[in-house]
């Protein structure tokens, strides 16, 4: 498992070692993926699956200034990932994840919609990074043979998430703005208007579901998204209500960066896949991880 430092790596090998699987984990200190021999020493191992799931990017605006070294890692990462798994393992099942920012502005966030028009041009070059991911797989599978799976996420929340050293997700910063506000008075400002809507997933069901999915499908791209989405204001405003603040207290600068307005996965095929998927309820999810960041926070 390549990016298993991260917050889906971190609950993947959680999971994956809890129903007894023996998992190579690899971050970034243990193999650097920018150099193609990086993972030579992998040749030779059994393996009954690949998940890549490292990527270089952050939230918030930072693709806005960092495109060429979004293009240029990703593509080194990605490359080395697929040149290995050609070259010595595509007998075994590729799952990566791709990102819901592929998808065309005004397209309907649908599969078949992946690899088509044009994403928004804040997060362009990433989005293209994560297309080209998934139409490496596919070009190695066609001309070598071998099967693979996109899995594209919405945004996952709950415990678990890094440290306050890089930007956030919108849900970790509104969690951690109200906290400070309710222990220090810092002021709570988010960034936009606050009309701009998101899903969440938890992160606990998007780690089940990836590994229901990746049972039963090959050589498609699955959307994993919660299917419902609701404004940075309702957010807020349950965040407030979970931790006992006025969200009245709660500021919106609209001169910052708010990427897409809207963005909620299609999730037809996942339910056909899952009829019997369910999601933690929100309120349930948002208290549990106001309650995890509040104890990281304690002075």
């Amino acid at each position: 498992m390549t990016g298993a430092t991260g917050f889906v790596g971190r609950a993947l090998v959680a999971r994956l070692q809890a129903d007894g699987a023996e998992v190579i984990a690899l971050g970034s200190r243990d193999a650097d993926l920018r150099d193609p021999a990086s993972l030579e020493r992998f040749a030779d191992v059994s393996l009954d699956r690949v998940y890549h799931l490292a990527a270089w990017t952050q939230a918030g605006d930072f693709c806005l200034t960092h495109s060429a070294d979004q293009w240029i890692v990703n593509q080194l990462i990605n490359t080395t990932v697929l040149q290995w798994w050609a070259r010595y393992h595509r007998g075994t099942k590729l799952v990566s994840l791709g990102t819901s920012c592929a998808y065309a502005e005004g397209s309907g966030l649908r599969e078949d919609e992946y690899l088509v028009g044009t994403p928004i041009a804040d997060l362009y070059t990433y989005a293209m990074t994560k297309r080209m991911l998934h139409i490496g797989q596919m070009s190695v599978a066609t001309q070598l043979g071998g099967r693979y799976l996109t899995l594209v996420p919405s945004t996952l929340y709950g415990p678990g998430y890094h440290d306050d050293t890089r930007q956030m997700h919108f849900i970790f910063d509104i969690i951690r703005k109200v906290l400070d506000y309710d222990r220090t008075g810092e002021p709570v400002v988010l960034w936009g208007d606050g009309h701009q809507t998101r899903e969440l997933v938890f992160i606990d069901d998007f780690v089940r579901d990836m590994l229901a999915v990746d049972a039963v499908v090959n050589d498609d791209v699955v959307n994993l998204g919660a299917g419902v989405e609701h404004s940075i204001r309702e957010f807020a405003h349950r965040v407030c209500a979970i931790v006992g603040v006025d969200s009245r207290a709660v500021q919106y600068d609209v001169s910052r960066y708010v990427g897409a307005r809207s963005k909620c996965l299609d999730v037809t095929k996942v339910r056909r896949i899952l009829p019997e998927r369910r999601l933690t309820p929100l309120d349930e999810g948002l208290r549990i991880t106001v309650e995890w960041m509040r104890e990281r926070r304690r002075p």
